[in-house]
Order: structure tokens, then sequence, then C-alpha cells
């Protein structure tokens, strides 16, 4: 019974001291960003990529997925696709941040980081494009 107890104990330890060490390394393996300026169309990513609706007839729509959690995103015109992203953990929608653009052309400025072939922004200021 005793090394039942001590085997456990053994056990507890190592993970005890394993589990920072694995947080650590998820926390250093995280993309590298740099600030930027993108020019783009609010999108809502089910309607324009399932169905091929977008522009100024679609906007109400689009609003409406929006407020039904369908992720909001910003294409520009050579076709790059920006998912925006919080810098909070968990990550929170941006949703309500972009609804009021949905359908229009903007200039958002944040941090842009790219993982896995995906581009992705930490909006800080967006803006109607003048």
């Amino acid at each position: 019974m005793v090394k039942r107890i001590m085997a456990g104990l053994g056990i507890t330890a190592v993970f005890a001291f394993a589990l920072p060490t694995a947080v650590e390394a998820q926390m250093t393996s995280a993309p590298k960003h740099e600030q930027a300026t993108i020019t783009g169309t609010v999108i809502d990513l089910s309607c324009k990529f399932r169905h091929g609706l977008s522009g100024a007839d679609h906007r109400m729509c689009s609003q409406v997925c929006a407020d039904k959690g369908i992720p909001l995103a910003i294409l520009t015109s050579n076709g790059s696709l920006y998912l925006p992203v919080s810098g909070g953990m968990p990550g929170e929608s941006q949703n309500a941040r972009l609804k009021e653009f949905a359908e229009q052309e903007v200039t958002i400025t944040g941090k842009v980081l790219e993982a896995g072939g995906a581009k992705a922004i930490e909006i800080e200021k967006i803006a109607r494009k003048s």
C-alpha cells in the first residue's frame, strides 16, 4: 500500500514539473506578428463562400449572420482573407466591432499574424475607406 502511494506521488511530481514546461513551450511558439494596415471588404464567411453572396444588397443578411455567430472577415482586392482575432485569452469574436461595416470597404490597422498559411489580424483601429 505504501509503495502504491509513493508511486502515485512520484507520478504526480513528474506531471507537476512537466506541465509548466509544456505550457511554456506552447507560449514560445506563438506566431510572430507585424504591425500593418490592410484595406478590404468586411464579408460573412458563410454567405460569401457557400452561396457567393456579397455586396450592398447583401449587407443586412451579412449583419444577421454576424448576430448568429457566423464569422466576419476582411477580404482584400488581391484575394487575401484576414480573420479577425482578439488579443485576449480565450479569444472573443470580433463580429460586434465589424458588424456596422458589413459589406463595406474598410481600412484596418493592427497586428497581422500568419500561421498554417492563414492570415489573421488583431484589430486596433477600423475606418470606412474614404
